[in-house]
């Protein structure tokens, strides 16, 4: 058989697929890597899903609602209350998680001859999207504390004229938010030639006074937003993602769509997990709590610790950021070896994982 084989694309070839390591919990009891959330739903919660997925597996000889017009209208209620006027079904889009939003975007607003930006570090699933729909991938600079320079912002995008540019806020790994301001620059920069996708999949674990992209769709109609439920709603089991944005690019979004792309048991159990939004919600302020003493934690033993609005921490520096990895595997305790080299990232769980964490740190370390 020829070495060639299989006939992949051959930019492909010997690429390692994307992932985080999954570990089995009898074997690792503290898993605090992919920034889940540590709270299931409640039985209540539970039940309605059930309830609606049973009513949904009913007509599973149908396909479902392609433009899942009852969902859409959902999770436009519930971004609404992030904005002083409101947010229609209309300027809504959702898919099987933020990572398909992504790439539906980058199918539409991408491709050969196109580019996407970033601001490096930023979430590594950035360059695949660019990669699988051939866009050409650059990425600028943050600065020393994760902030982005205006100025040079400013430059980068007007120098390089990318129809997407993509901005997690909070970044991950760092956790770091964006100011209005930064957006702003951006989307003026781009213009009407391209989108500004800001990235919220850890939007509700923002600090208070810390405001949502949201807020200026309506001054910016290139701004696109894009949320999850799989982080603060504690559905990454769910895998389904969402945006707001002018409904023109919802539109556009349309076009590149695989048809009946979210299952009928995907939008039954989606809008029962909505319905149940302020109780799924509703351990936010205690892992926001968590995650600030877990910074100060940090700091007073002597690390560095970034400033975050996440469920996660970026903390080092070390010398050999694996050997504390493997050490901290060692004890049980899994955390992710990402972002810049010498920097670990510690996901926000219980308070006793935290403690399993802490102790497992100053052992390996001490």
């Amino acid at each position: 058989m020829s070495d060639t084989f299989p006939p992949i694309r051959e930019e492909l070839r010997g690429i390692e697929p994307y992932g985080a390591p999954q570990l089995p919990s009898d074997r690792v009891p503290v898993q605090l890597n992919v920034n889940e959330n540590p709270y299931g739903p409640s039985d209540a919660c539970l039940a309605d899903i059930a309830a609606s997925v049973t009513d949904a597996a009913r007509t599973l000889n149908r396909y479902p609602d392609r433009e899942f017009v009852a969902l859409r209208t959902a999770l436009a209620s519930y971004l609404s209350r992030d904005v002083a006027g409101e947010i229609t079904p209309a300027q809504v889009w959702a898919a099987n998680g933020s990572n398909e939003v992504m790439l539906q975007v980058l199918q539409a607003f991408g491709g050969p001859g196109r580019t996407a930006l970033s601001f490096a570090p930023t979430y590594s699933m950035y360059p695949e999207y660019a990669r699988d729909t051939h866009t050409r991938w650059l990425a600028g600079h943050r600065e020393d504390d994760f902030s982005l320079d205006l100025d040079s912002a400013r430059a980068l995008v007007e120098a390089e004229q990318p129809e997407v540019v993509l901005l997690p806020s909070p970044n991950n790994p760092t956790g770091t938010a964006l100011p209005p301001e930064a957006i702003t620059v951006l989307c003026e920069a781009v213009g009407q030639r391209g989108v500004v996708v800001v990235d919220e999949a850890y939007g509700e674990f923002r600090r208070t006074g810390v405001p949502s992209a949201l807020e200026l769709l309506s001054s910016h109609r290139n701004l696109v937003v894009t949320r999850t439920m799989s982080k603060a709603f504690a559905g990454a089991g769910l895998r389904l993602g969402y945006l707001a944005a002018d409904p023109a690019i919802c539109d556009a979004i349309r076009v590149v769509r695989l048809p009946y792309h979210l299952s009928a048991v995907t939008q039954a159990a989606a809008l029962a997990g909505v319905r149940h939004a302020p109780e799924l919600l509703g351990k936010v302020d205690e892992l926001r709590a968590e995650r600030d003493r877990t910074v100060a934690w940090l700091r007073d033993q002597g690390f560095t610790a970034a400033d975050s609005d996440a469920n996660f921490v970026l903390f080092g520096q070390f010398d050999d950021r694996h050997a504390v990895w493997q050490g901290l595997l060692d004890r049980g305790v899994l955390i992710r070896e990402t972002g810049p080299d010498g920097w670990l990232r510690v996901s926000v769980g219980t308070a006793d994982e935290m403690i399993a964490f802490q102790k497992a740190l100053m052992e390996v370390t001490g």
